[in-house]
Parts: C-alpha cells; sequence; structure tokens
C-alpha cells in the first residue's frame, strides 16, 4: 500500500497543515516507507502468538503518598510572571 501526494495534501488539510511541495514530496516518500516496512511485518507468522499491550511485562510502579511539607509560597511564585498577593495571576477563561 502506498499514498500518492494528493492523499497526503488531503491528511495535511484534515491536520491542519499548510505543506509546500517539498514537504509533500517529503512526507509521501516518509510515509510509503512506513508503510512497506509496516507491509513487511504483516507477513510474519503470528500464529500461536498471544496479542500484548506491551513487549515486557509491566508493573504498576506507583508509590504511596506521603504526607509532606508544601512548598513555600515565595518559592513557589517566584517564576511567576504575574501575581496577586499569594496567588499566580492568569488570564479569564470563562466569560460571566
Amino acid at each position: 500500500m502506498s499514498l500518492s501526494k494528493e492523499e497526503i495534501r488531503h491528511v495535511a488539510r484534515l491536520a491542519r497543515l499548510e505543506l509546500n511541495q517539498d514537504e509533500t514530496e517529503e512526507f509521501t516518500w516518509q510515509i510509503n516507507e512506513i508503510l512497506s516496512f509496516v507491509e513487511k511485518l504483516n507477513q510474519l507468522d503470528t500464529t500461536g502468538i498471544e496479542p500484548m499491550a506491551h513487549a515486557i511485562s509491566v508493573n504498576n510502579v506507583f508509590r504511596k503518598d506521603q504526607k509532606q511539607a508544601s512548598l513555600p509560597i515565595e518559592e513557589a511564585l517566584a517564576n511567576a510572571p504575574e501575581r496577586i498577593e499569594d496567588f499566580f495571576k492568569v488570564p479569564k477563561t470563562l466569560e460571566e
């Protein structure tokens, strides 16, 4: 399977990307290389191999929550572009 330049332009448009002629050619070549590799993988005999989510066994590595001192306000706000007293000042996101 391979994609044409028109199909690449269509996908780019769907992703709201503007590609020039050189980018279109480059991406067409790159995507077709990837698709040809996937085609090679599809030729492998996977009979008797169970599907898996990860190549290796993954265990939960979370740690337990532990109570500890919080960051001092002055240190927390040290790099804030703007602040109001002890709070970050951020742009309004909702209209009232």
